[in-house]
């Protein structure tokens, strides 16, 4: 349950993001000549009056001392100690980054439970640095409040059957396509010599075609059925590279075999041959300048 979690939290993290930051801005002034904590304080008493629900509220001094209690409805996590937080990625990242920020979701000391902390970094009018306040909310508490709408649910589940569909009719094609394969070979039995030149190219090619399509169905199938999304960016990236890599060698094949062909039985056609290795230049010479493009994307990111 906990993979499924994570994997919705970063589908709804820009939302939250926007949205959390959004509420401790509202609240909270900032860049006032002297701020104090008394007014951070009345700012976090509207914050505990929205809809979200939130497991704790407290704040931060510069060096990342807790400077009040835990402000929450819970009891047990009212009366926790304070701490210092100067190694926690809540502090650092304000700080560094100078602007409201959220975590990752991580098991939270307070309830042992998975929890996101937004903190909002506080300044005085000569962007000074005075306080970062601290929101903590449960992973479960914040996915039930971006879950998407009923709408937005009955979409998806149309999609995930449509892919699914999809992802079993090709399969059957590449399924269809080994079997063809496997039959013309296993139909020579043993007598391996019998077997012609231009019906082993043949197999090949099938083959070929048969992994290329076997390889997007696996990807359609574990990312928009599944959902299973560790990177999508480095994941659709290696199965272009893998389907195009696929043509590419079959037309390859297919471009020799013709090459032969015509060479021994109609030489005047043998431009057609030269045609499809033209175009096996050309999706080589486009390969590499995606590669070569999402290289550099990588290198910036």
């Amino acid at each position: 349950m906990i993979p499924q979690e994570i994997a919705q939290f970063e589908k709804v993290r820009v939302q939250a993001r926007a949205y959390l930051c959004l509420l401790l801005n509202r609240s909270i002034p900032n860049y006032l000549p002297s701020p104090d904590l008394k007014t951070i304080i009345d700012g976090i008493k509207i914050l505990k009056k929205e809809r979200i629900k939130v497991e704790a509220l407290y704040v931060l001094n510069p060096k990342g001392e807790q400077i009040t209690d835990n402000i929450s409805t819970n009891p047990n996590i009212r009366s926790l100690k304070r701490g210092n937080h100067s190694g926690r990625a809540f502090y650092y990242r304000a700080v560094r980054e100078k602007k409201c920020v959220i975590t990752n979701p991580y098991p939270s000391a307070l309830t042992n439970s998975l929890t996101i902390t937004a903190s909002y970094p506080v300044y005085d009018d000569k962007r000074n640095l005075k306080f970062i306040v601290c929101m903590d909310i449960s992973l479960a508490d914040l996915l039930k409040f971006a879950k998407p709408t009923s709408y937005e649910n009955v979409f998806a589940i149309v999609g995930k059957i449509s892919y699914s569909l999809f992802s079993a009719a090709l399969l059957v094609v590449a399924f269809i396509l080994f079997f063809q394969a496997a039959s013309m070979i296993f139909s020579h039995g043993f007598d391996i010599g019998t077997i012609a030149i231009n019906e082993m190219f043949t197999v090949t090619i099938l083959l070929t075609l048969a992994l290329a399509i076997f390889d997007l169905v696996k990807t359609i199938f574990q990312e928009e059925v599944l959902g299973q999304h560790n990177d999508k960016s480095k994941d659709i990236h290696h199965t272009m590279v893998k389907f195009l890599g696929s043509i590419i060698i079959a037309l390859s094949i297919e471009s020799l075999m013709l090459v032969f062909k015509f060479a021994l039985t109609e030489p005047e056609k043998i431009i057609n041959a030269v045609y499809i290795l033209g175009g096996v230049a050309m999706l080589l010479v486009s390969l590499s300048i995606y590669l070569k493009a999402t290289e550099n994307r990588s290198d910036k990111c």
